[in-house]
């Protein structure tokens, strides 16, 4: 059976050992007989998995239900008439649970020897489990058992347990078959606990009632007090009920728990195929829960109905959303380094390289840094609806030019979570509806920031103003939407860049390489070019803005260009060089001068002139950043007039190339493109114009009667 993963289901990739809980309602039939051909069902799926190196482990209920049905047979056959005729006593549970589970094993030992299986049984209480020693000897016997490809089947074993009812209390370790198989997994650490049900999940109220829609993904804070459970389970201890809390309990603990259907010939192969059947349960279920269960033309339109609203908002009230976010986010710091150090660190132990982990790390300064990027915003001048040019059209007809939001933003970022916090608080500020795919190793801190933010947006602008979008796979289905997104703007690698611009007929803003130069000229201040370039090198090499090549006038080789070299080398900088430098220093070439490191590593190489500098710019630069060191101005202003970049500095750190550092409150991203915005985009590069026009009844009338004037007018008047 071929199938294709779900995104939300990719942990299923890395499962190896799996606790199988079925329940008395699948085992057996309405009328108490044993459900055969379920039973067989199942057991042929654990022979395929078993086959296919899985470690499959059983907890089977339905031992009670068998021996009860078999005990009252007994009983029927060796009684009189007469003893007929007398009220019948309840027949003894726990010596149904003897006969029961006998025979339920006889049955699984046939099943299993039938597919060349061999199946082991092992009964346990909730006693065994206080004991260190039990508990160490029964995870080697299982580790024996599954080593020989053997399927352990646990019961409880209800016939000697001494635990009266109720059943659940606080001295309780496990109350039903359902906790035991929870308690099993932590014990026996499962990678997978399925609990098979005789429905197709969790639902939002009882199965029957046809408002209740089944639920996907388990996110305890919102669902816990919307569900309305149905009766328990027709036999048996647990029902739902114990089902959700067994698995909160397994899904909290780290072991991801799946509850679906028995009575399907498939589902439990279905799961580990990565299909989105059942109701998962999942320690980021806050993550993978589908915001992507709303289609990708359904969040972009819900993102563009919600951006109108926005706009309608007073400036006042748009400027308290952000003052507001700035207060939530300064409430939560310590929940969001928690989250992004659990990302951290498992970037770190996936080996990813230093330069990510530094994008991806959210240390207390940059929220801080944060927040008042987003109180800078909220307190800038309202950008939309500025009046921007009034011309007098004829008597009577006044034609106005007037700043307006693009409508729904499509941002598709990498690494770096502060970016989220930056974009969504730009995307308010200029009345923009707003996409976001972050990056899948800052899955955890883009999931906290995101609701955060969106927890503060008002009911009647709402909170799918702003979406998260989790799974790489809907990239595709929102990029064909350019009837409903106005902009993509990538921040990210080039390939990420090149990409999209090539999937897309939406416009794309953004770079694809930050590969600046700074260029020290022969009439530069060393003391000052040492200053700058280390600054723009080692500050934050991260960053897109940091040099990536030093570019050094032929006239400093005898001077001052030693002390250059040695200040980067002191930092620990590693040094590559074009042809000239590689000879003078004896380093390494570099495989391209076209090369962003985003580390501390840089390329060095010696050129004739200013002219040469840009040249070099020109042919291997990015259009990024360009920096001249010099103290001539006839240099600095060649350099500054003829370097084709997005962002020209004079005796200035390429590190200054930053939205709020240019006074823009924050960036959505920086620009190579030459359409619409370039450099450091802020607000203003999320707007675009449109055109009021007021008359007083004109027509055109073939402009018979009108006599135009074309006369600009005072924007203030």
């Amino acid at each position: 059976m071929t199938s294709t993963m779900d995104s939300s289901r990719a942990f299923v990739k890395d499962v190896k050992r799996i606790v199988v809980k079925v329940g008395t309602a699948v085992v057996t039939r309405s009328d108490g007989r044993l459900a055969l051909g379920r039973l067989g069902a199942l057991c042929e799926q654990i022979k395929e998995l078993n086959s296919q190196g899985y470690e499959v482990i059983l907890v089977s209920s339905g031992a009670v239900g068998l021996g009860r049905q078999r005990l009252r047979y007994r009983r029927l056959i060796n009684s009189s008439f007469a003893d007929l005729q007398k009220p019948q006593i309840e027949l003894d549970g726990k010596a149904c649970a003897a006969v029961g589970q006998n025979s339920i094993m006889a049955l699984y030992d046939t099943l299993f020897s039938e597919l060349d299986l061999t199946s082991a049984q092992l009964l346990v209480t909730d006693n065994d489990f206080r004991d260190k020693e039990f508990r160490s000897q029964l995870s080697e016997t299982v580790k024996s058992l599954l080593s020989l490809r053997v399927i352990p089947v646990f019961n409880e074993n209800d016939a000697v347990s001494t635990r009266k009812a109720p059943y659940e209390d606080s001295s309780g370790i496990f109350w039903d078959n359902d906790s035991l198989a929870a308690l099993l997994a932590l014990e026996l650490k499962a990678d997978l606990l399925i609990l098979l049900s005789d429905v197709e999940g969790l639902y939002s109220g009882p199965p029957s009632d046809p408002q209740s829609k089944l639920i996907d993904t388990y996110v305890k804070e919102r669902h816990q007090g919307e569900i309305t459970f149905g009766d328990k389970s027709r036999v048996g201890r647990g029902g739902m009920t114990a089902k959700v809390k067994a698995a909160v309990n397994a899904a909290y603990a780290g072991i991801p728990v799946v509850i679906t259907s028995g009575y399907s010939d498939e589902n439990i192969l279905k799961v580990l195929q990565g299909e989105r059947i059942g109701t998962l349960f999942h320690q980021d279920a806050h993550i993978l829960d589908p915001f992507n269960e709303v289609g990708a033309r359904e969040m972009a339109v819900a993102a563009r109905e919600s951006s109108r609203r926005l706009q309608a908002m007073s400036s006042e009230d748009r400027k308290k959303i952000l003052l507001d976010i700035a207060d939530a986010l300064e409430a939560n710091e310590e929940l969001i380094i928690e989250e992004n150090e659990a990302d951290v660190a498992a970037a770190e132990q996936e080996g990813y390289e230093k330069p990510l982990l530094s994008r991806l790390a959210l240390k207390s300064g940059k929220i801080s840094s944060l927040m008042n990027s987003v109180r800078v915003l909220a307190n800038m001048e309202d950008p939309i609806g500025h009046i921007l040019k009034k011309t007098q059209l004829a008597d009577g007809l006044l034609l106005e030019k007037t700043s307006c939001p693009l409508g729904v933003l499509l941002i598709v970022f990498e690494s770096r979570p502060d970016a989220l916090v930056q974009i969504a608080a730009l995307a308010i500020r200029s009345g923009n509806g707003l996409l976001l795919k972050g990056g899948k190793e800052a899955k955890r801190s883009n999931a906290i920031l995101h609701k955060i933010i969106t927890e503060v947006i008002p009911e009647n602008v709402g909170e799918r103003l702003i979406g998260l979008v989790t799974s790489r796979e809907e990239i595709p289905d929102l990029l064909k939407l350019d009837d409903v997104i106005d902009l993509v703007i990538p921040r990210g690698s080039n390939r990420l860049v090149s990409q999209i611009k090539e999937s897309t007929k939406i416009p794309v803003l953004g770079h694809a390489d930050g590969i600046c130069h700074i260029y020290v000229d022969k009439s530069a201040d060393m003391d000052m070019a040492k200053q700058i370039v280390l600054d723009a090198k080692v500050d934050y090499p991260a960053a897109c803005n940091a040099m990536e090549t030093l570019l050094i006038h032929q006239d400093l080789v005898p001077t001052g260009f030693n002390e250059l070299i040695d200040n980067l080398r002191s930092e620990g900088v590693t040094l590559y060089g074009g042809p000239r430098a590689s000879s003078l220093l004896n380093i390494p070439e570099p495989n391209s001068f076209h090369h962003e490191y985003n580390s501390m590593a840089c390329t060095i190489e010696i050129v004739d002139d200013v002219h040469a500098a840009i040249g070099h710019i020109h042919q291997h630069g990015s259009g990024h950043t360009d920096c001249i060191i010099t103290n001539d101005s006839e240099a600095a202003e060649i350099f500054l007039r003829q370097v084709d970049s997005a962002a020209v500095f004079h005796n200035a750190s390429t590190r200054f190339c930053d939205g709020a550092r240019f006074g823009l409150g924050a960036e959505v991203g920086i620009s190579t493109s030459r359409i619409h915005a370039r450099g450091p985009v802020g607000v203003e590069g999320l707007l675009t114009t449109r055109w009021i026009l007021k008359g007083s009844g004109q027509v055109v009338d073939g402009d018979k009667g009108v006599e135009y004037i074309h006369e600009d007018v005072n924007i203030e008047s």
